[in-house]
């Protein structure tokens, strides 16, 4: 039986570990709360406390063919160690979950190859990148929602900034795909860009987010200099032959 290790079984990590163990996957979860561990049990996976900002032995976590990391931690020692430990391991294949605000907003579209800022978390994608004892492929995700994480539910006491802008968003549901995608495939040592292909309007997009929920129209705030990006998927789409589930941002 194959076994996969999820570092962080939180918003995106237990939906992932439950989709895995329907098809026959054993599946080893971390938590940083003792509490929750019982919970993951619940779920038929094997769990262990891990926090990474805590050095220990995580050898038994890490016996698996893949390691997906799914942690909101930027401190860069602490991947350093973790890196360290999974270099003592068996896992050789790494996904690691970033995130599409590592790049600036230079009011154009952006794909792969553009600069990233300098920010921790594009110093700790570097970390993964640069090792050459195991393979990683990074995932830079979009604006996240599904589930109880609802886009309507956001500004609610402040002006959304620069309406004229473009949203860059991404379906739960098409992050665990992606995943999937790229474990199944055999795809390492890439970087890709995970986002839906349609950008409406901030304007648009929140104002029918608040609507779908039943709350007033949202407040914007354009008195600053328009400033966005659009996210461009297309390696993602081409590389792993990837079609969105939910790419209509207007109908969520």
């Amino acid at each position: 039986m194959k076994t996969y290790s999820i570092l962080g079984c939180g918003w995106l990590g237990l939906p992932l570990a439950t989709q895995f163990i329907s098809k026959g996957i054993c599946i080893k979860g971390s938590s940083t709360s003792v509490d929750k561990l019982e919970k993951l049990k619940k779920y038929k996976i094997t769990s262990y406390l891990v926090d990474i900002e805590k050095e220990g032995d995580y050898q038994e976590f890490l016996d698996a063919e893949v390691l997906i990391i799914a942690i909101t931690s930027k401190d860069i020692n602490a991947y350093e160690y973790l890196v360290s430990q999974i270099e003592k391991a068996s896992v050789k294949k790494v996904v690691f979950i970033s995130s599409t605000s590592v790049y600036p907003s230079l009011n154009k579209v952006i794909t792969e190859e553009d600069d990233t800022i300098d920010s921790l978390l594009a110093k700790v994608e570097n970390i993964f990148r640069n090792n050459t004892n195991f393979k990683t492929t990074i995932i830079r995700f979009a604006g996240l929602f599904g589930g109880d994480r609802k886009p309507g539910n956001w500004f609610r006491n402040k002006k959304v900034p620069h309406p004229k802008g473009y949203v860059n968003m991404i379906h739960r549901e098409d992050c665990i795909a992606i995943i999937e995608k790229i474990i199944k495939q055999d795809v390492w040592n890439e970087t890709f860009n995970a986002c839906s292909n349609h950008h409406p309007t901030r304007e648009a997009f929140y104002t029918n987010a608040k609507k779908s929920i039943g709350m007033e129209p949202p407040v914007f705030d354009d008195s600053q200099p328009l400033k966005y990006k659009i996210i461009s998927p297309k390696k993602l789409e081409t590389r792993l032959g990837y079609r969105f589930k939910h790419n209509d941002l207007l109908n969520i």
